[in-house]
């Protein structure tokens, strides 16, 4: 009898070959892939399985012609998450650049700024920070928050979406992006202004997974050209690091790393230690003291959270 299964499944799987293909929307656990030859059909992952991130490339069993199941993830060169103390979650795969966008109204958090930073230090991928909305006479003021990225080597772009947004396509280009922000800072009609088809693809997507109208509910990924591709990731107010180590994260603020080693303690975490070389760098203008600030906010935050056995 289990002979006669087991020739079964070869027959099966002989019939139906895993095809490849890559996750071009993600909304919980349903999903939607982009074929090697351009078809899109819905996918979900077997049994209780999850961790596909738009962004994936996967080979899918057909369960009928427009859905199947996720069978394997490929390897990734990138996998870019949020966490606390609970769970992790998802945002994409195989980026090689985030795109930060915040607007002057909504006003943004600088913190989650530097969430985003670290986060994209910490698995080797580039930033960039769009500060869009730039026809508010409020940007002037937040341009001048953000100088201090610029002066970290972290691109600056100002725009306003719905005037002109080509200044933006050159830092696209070749790449593929995932733009992240705080609700309202005009993701969306970033996306638009790039791809006046989106909207149409927005509207398909959501009927297709079921998740409303709201387009901030899924990610979901859109071609450029061939090369260049753009995922637009739902709104964040928070952007957990749980996952990080402590002694990691100060290694994911730039201009902490001429310096890290240099302390008069070989375990300093930079926190409250005398003879800390951050404190001195601080004293001599070498690295900026809302910088440390941020750290040792994020330092403490991990410090402080409980153990999960």
């Amino acid at each position: 009898m289990i002979s006669v299964r087991s020739v079964a499944k070869k027959s099966v799987s002989a019939i139906s070959p895993l095809l490849t293909g890559l996750i071009v929307a993600a909304h919980g656990k349903h999903f939607i892939a982009e074929l090697d030859d351009q078809r899109r059909i819905t996918c979900v992952t077997r049994g209780k399985k999850t961790g596909v991130a738009c962004g994936d490339h996967v080979e899918i069993a057909l369960t009928s012609p427009d859905q199947g199941v996720i069978e394997r993830i490929a390897p990734r060169t990138s996998l870019l998450y949020r966490s606390d103390l609970y769970r992790e979650k998802i945002i994409a795969a195989n980026v090689d650049q985030i795109v930060i966008v915040v607007a002057a109204v909504p006003s943004f958090y600088e913190e989650l700024i530097n969430r985003c930073l670290t986060a994209a230090e910490s698995v080797g991928i580039r930033a960039l920070i769009v500060l869009n909305k730039t026809d508010l006479p409020e940007t002037a003021a937040a341009r001048v928050t953000l100088a201090l990225y610029e002066t970290l080597g972290y691109p600056l772009l100002t725009l306003c979406a719905r005037q002109d947004v080509t200044p933006l396509k050159a830092h696209l280009q070749g790449l593929t992006s995932v733009l992240v922000g705080q609700s309202g800072m005009g993701k969306s009609t970033l996306i638009n202004a790039l791809l006046p088809e989106a909207r149409a693809r927005e509207g398909e997507v959501s009927t297709a997974l079921d998740s409303g109208k709201h387009t901030t509910t899924h990610a979901l990924l859109y071609h450029l050209d061939a090369n260049s591709h753009i995922i637009d990731s739902p709104g964040l107010q928070e952007f957990g690091l749980h996952h990080l180590k402590v002694e990691d994260i100060a290694q994911t603020f730039v201009e902490f790393r001429p310096y890290l080693g240099h302390c008069r303690f070989s375990n300093c975490l930079h926190l409250v230690e005398p003879g800390c070389a951050l404190d001195e760098a601080v004293k001599s203008g070498a690295i900026h003291p809302r910088r440390l600030s941020f750290y040792r906010a994020l330092a403490q935050e991990k410090l402080r959270a409980p153990r999960i056995y």
